[in-house]
């Protein structure tokens, strides 16, 4: 009788096999609104991050490390974005709101392992920065075109390892019911607040993965401002002061946005927060964010706006 109601219980919590994303409720119209709202920043973020990328490869003015890197945080974002659109607009529309178990799993190992990598990538282009400008006559030695190389794959994989533990951890969560996602993609606080097992292993993976890819990269990110500012302050003449930070400008504004929206998702020591103010922190996350960043880039940035001048010259 006890292994009967042990098969049972084992049963009934793995019934659940795919789960009901609940998005924006609302009237057809409302829905229709973010629709479309989302489909064109998902078109002007494709857009405009792969305008960079071609930009960046056509113009030998700008094959540098910084722009190197800014490729890869370009190339990273248009699949960021692809990552969460497409799926939440067939949520929206009514289309798609049923998702496997499975590709739940994928989507949340996807989503979370390109974050990770974007925030080592910031934390590399800061100390690109760092080198540019405290480091200015050995800058071309110390960050060679062959160390650019080894730190764009290090953050790649690393953001990918990172994500490992945690996607396997929560791939062995059991569901037991309710199946409705209060959101339009899967995330870690929607999966824990639906499995009926114990969470705890997952909710500290979870912490510790922030406090180790969130945390350090921003502390690698500070401590290279730091130094930064300190050089800066340091030049005499203000055109010069002027010069060097809007090298730094836009990467900054960057830094700010994305840090400051993760580190209010991913680094808590519960999953407790509100998941409708998380669901509007990971619309600004996973869309405003990739949308805003080509823009910054371009309007703070004036070789990559004389590269672009002399592009459209040209044809």
């Amino acid at each position: 009788q006890t292994d009967l109601n042990t098969w049972k219980d084992m049963a009934n919590r793995t019934s659940v096999k795919e789960f009901i994303l609940l998005g924006f409720p609302g009237t057809w119209q409302f829905r229709v609104s973010f629709v479309v709202v989302f489909a064109l920043m998902y078109t002007l973020t494709v857009i405009g991050n792969a305008s960079i990328i071609a930009l960046v490869w056509r113009s030998s003015n700008l094959h540098t490390p910084m722009y190197f890197f800014l490729c890869n945080l370009s190339f990273l974002e248009i699949w960021y974005t692809t990552g969460v659109v497409p799926k939440a607009i067939g949520v929206m529309l009514g289309t798609s709101q049923t998702i496997s178990f499975s590709v739940c799993i994928l989507q949340l190992f996807f989503l979370l392992s390109l974050g990770s990598t974007e925030c080592f990538l910031l934390s590399v282009m800061a100390y690109d920065r760092y080198l540019a400008i405290c480091c200015p006559l050995r800058y071309s030695s110390l960050m060679s075109s062959v160390l650019s190389v080894r730190l764009a794959l290090s953050s790649w994989l690393g953001g990918f390892l990172a994500i490992s533990l945690l996607a396997f951890l929560t791939s062995r969560l059991t569901f037991c019911g309710p199946d409705v996602i209060n959101h339009f993609i899967c995330d870690i606080d929607s999966c824990l607040a639906l499995s009926c097992s114990d969470t705890w292993p997952v909710e500290l993976a979870t912490f510790l993965v922030s406090i180790i890819v969130v945390v350090a990269s921003c502390v690698v990110t500070l401590v290279s401002y730091m130094y930064i500012i300190s050089s800066i302050l340091q030049i005499q003449s203000g055109h010069g002061r002027k010069k060097a930070f809007s090298t730094c400008s836009a990467h900054l504004s960057v830094v700010t946005i994305w840090y400051g929206s993760t580190m209010f998702l991913y680094v808590k020591p519960s999953a407790q927060n509100s998941l409708d103010v998380n669901k509007i922190v990971n619309t600004f996350n996973t869309m405003v964010t990739p949308l805003l960043n080509p823009f910054i880039y371009t309007l703070r940035n004036k070789e990559v706006k004389l590269a672009l001048g002399r592009a459209f010259q040209k044809k």
